[in-house]
């Protein structure tokens, strides 16, 4: 099963189906579930509980982004096979407190599972374990909550790793003449951005092949193209100097590529992060962007939607040392802290990125 190689496109999604929750408000069914509904959030409408032989919700962090399709669509893919009735909700902007109710909402629905890429590690807390409480399972994927409030947490890959790539791309770009460098975050709460970012920190302190880089700023996009596209910009007007920009988020590398691909900065200012392969074709052949990882999104959601099965089966309780098979990926283990990591990224160039498609 390659699933490094499908494409992400939302159509290919089996058996969700996504309408706008302003939309579906009126509906007797929603009423019930006593959310309160605004036309900013989206939701399926495929129901999460019932008589399947299981039930598991997706929460990412926002939908209509072309990551989250890349992970929703490994999710969807395992859960076929698991024979488990898939659905997802989520808020349309990422936010600390958006995905509240959405919770509620599969709480209410008789998740057996929640999977969630949390926008926050605390604000979802009391929602999560009233979840608990009611018999659900809690995977954490991608952004992890608090440990208290989850069962496992499924990583795409061990953090340090992830932030180490990127200053090693970003440093082989610059040389040893370095510079001014900065960092295109995503929100100011999502756990996964800034464990990397102190680790990015904290190397940047203590080596001295970085002795040269000087990190001047961190700034904030919330994984929105616009807001990022504009903090890019607002970057260079800020830092005119500035030598490097970090990105790690996809929605915010690609915006940074757009803005510097038009500007009298492209090919002076090295932009390096985490991306799409899909989205960042066009910037790595006009110039804009030498090298840039990720690793294989849809692994993400494959492997969560198995943890998830797991642990409703009583095969794992998210103890260390626990095993578990995650369909065509093969056995993962759960390590300390209650995590599970997918496998390691890969980087992308001109060389290779037109052998992936997602």
């Amino acid at each position: 099963m390659e699933l490094f190689h499908k494409s992400g496109s939302s159509g290919s999604r089996n058996g969700r189906r996504i309408a706008s929750f302003a939309a579906i408000a009126a509906t007797l069914a929603l009423v019930a579930t006593g959310c309160a509904a605004t036309s900013d959030d989206a939701s399926s409408t495929d129901g999460a509980g019932g008589d399947s032989p299981g039930s598991i919700v997706f929460l990412p962090k926002q939908l209509n982004n072309p990551y989250t399709d890349v992970v929703l669509g490994g999710g969807d893919a395992a859960s076929e096979e698991i024979g488990f009735e898939a659905s997802t909700l989520g808020p349309l902007e990422a936010s600390a407190s958006a995905q509240v109710p959405f919770i509620e909402q599969a709480t209410q629905e008789g998740a057996n599972v929640i999977v969630i890429a949390a926008n926050d590690p605390d604000a979802v807390g009391p929602s999560l374990q009233q979840a608990r409480e009611a018999g659900a399972k809690i995977v954490a994927f991608d952004s992890d909550t608090n440990p208290d409030f989850r069962d496992v947490f499924v990583s795409q890959v061990v953090a340090k790793d992830v932030a180490l790539v990127q200053l090693e791309m970003l440093h082989e770009q610059l040389g040893d003449a370095g510079g001014d460098i900065a960092i295109l975050s995503a929100t100011a709460t999502a756990t996964n951005q800034n464990e990397w970012i102190t680790f990015m920190e904290e190397e940047l302190a203590s080596n001295p092949d970085y002795a040269n880089l000087k990190l001047v700023t961190t700034v904030y996009g919330d994984d929105d193209a616009d807001k990022s596209f504009k903090e890019a910009q607002g970057l260079m007007q800020s830092y005119p100097d500035l030598k490097g920009i970090i990105s790690p988020t996809t929605v915010g590398i690609a915006a940074a590529a757009k803005y510097l691909s038009t500007s009298d900065y492209k090919g002076k200012v090295a932009l390096t992060g985490l991306g799409l392969p899909n989205e960042m074709r066009e910037f790595v052949k006009d110039g804009t962007v030498t090298e840039f990882a990720l690793w294989d999104p849809a692994q993400l959601g494959y492997v969560a939607a198995y943890a998830g099965q797991a642990l409703v089966d009583g095969t794992i309780t998210g103890a260390e040392g626990d095993t578990f098979t995650a369909g065509d990926l093969g056995e993962k283990t759960v390590g300390a802290d209650g995590i599970v990591v997918v496998g390691p990224p890969t980087k992308f160039n001109a060389d290779n990125i037109d052998d992936y498609d997602f």
